[in-house]
């Protein structure tokens, strides 16, 4: 089941550029476009020793700041074609295939899971290029730091495919399937990915601090630069667990459910 959705992925490369292109854009538009004036009000806490720069900022402190944030954003925006990918199988009569095999059911799934979650990270490496090759420098962080750092990134993207594979599952077909999923590509938006939560509105604070993806950033930020990641980290691998059995859950149920 792994090597048929990585066939797929081969034959269908646009899927893996589509899933690059919006956290490159992002990255790019953050950096050269708005990283002076946005590093302006970040850039002491992130950088003590930087200079100004012409927005009064230095823009290399808000690429350190900026990075983090969209590392976990390209694993979210892999999550449409992965829940695009299961309805499809759950549409087109594959599945109910599977279902006369001597097979685990469960394998099904799994292979979409790991596959999507290899194309995760293969596409998070090929940003994370971008952003070296653009200034980003992790100067303070540990071996066993990055080490964590990467092990973190493949945590949430198990726990984010899970919820894209029970959202494909529940939906009636592909375009319901990418719609359902956009969500999930929202969230890091009304995170910590961008600005502090301190320099936010009061109001809109707790929506930003209370979801899964404002501790992952922090802990990603932390490991990454050296800074210690405190209690963000604990949080962090619980939200993940709990996802990850959620979504789990939620797809066995639905592929198990005999066909209407």
């Amino acid at each position: 089941m792994l090597r048929r959705n990585l066939l797929h992925v081969r034959r269908y490369p646009s899927l893996t550029l589509n899933t690059l292109l919006t956290p490159l854009v992002l990255l790019l538009l953050f950096v050269y476009i708005f990283g002076d004036v946005m590093s302006a009000g970040i850039g002491t806490e992130a950088s003590p020793e930087a200079s100004p720069g012409p927005g009064g900022g230095d823009r290399s402190a808000y690429v350190a700041y900026l990075v983090p944030g969209i590392l976990l954003m390209t694993l979210g925006c892999s999550l449409v074609g992965t829940a695009v990918s299961v309805c499809d199988d759950m549409t087109e009569g594959i599945v109910a295939r599977f279902r006369t095999m001597p097979i685990h059911r469960a394998s099904v799934l799994v292979g979409h899971v790991v596959g999507s979650v290899l194309q995760a990270v293969v596409s998070v490496v090929l940003v994370g290029a971008v952003a070296v090759a653009i200034g980003f420098r992790s100067a303070n962080a540990t071996a066993v730091e990055w080490l964590a750092a990467f092990g973190l990134l493949v945590l949430v993207a198990l726990a984010l495919t899970w919820i894209a594979v029970g959202v494909g599952m529940a939906s009636p077909n592909g375009e319901a399937a990418g719609n359902n999923a956009v969500p999930l590509i929202v969230l890091p938006f009304i995170s910590s990915a961008f600005v502090p939560l301190s320099a936010m509105p009061a109001w809109f604070r707790p929506i930003a601090e209370y979801q899964p993806f404002t501790p992952a950033i922090e802990t990603l930020r932390g490991l990454l630069l050296g800074n210690g990641i405190g209690g963000d980290g604990w949080l962090t691998v619980a939200w993940c667990l709990g996802l990850a059995a959620l979504g789990y859950a939620w797809s066995l149920s639905l592929f198990n459910r005999d066909p209407k």
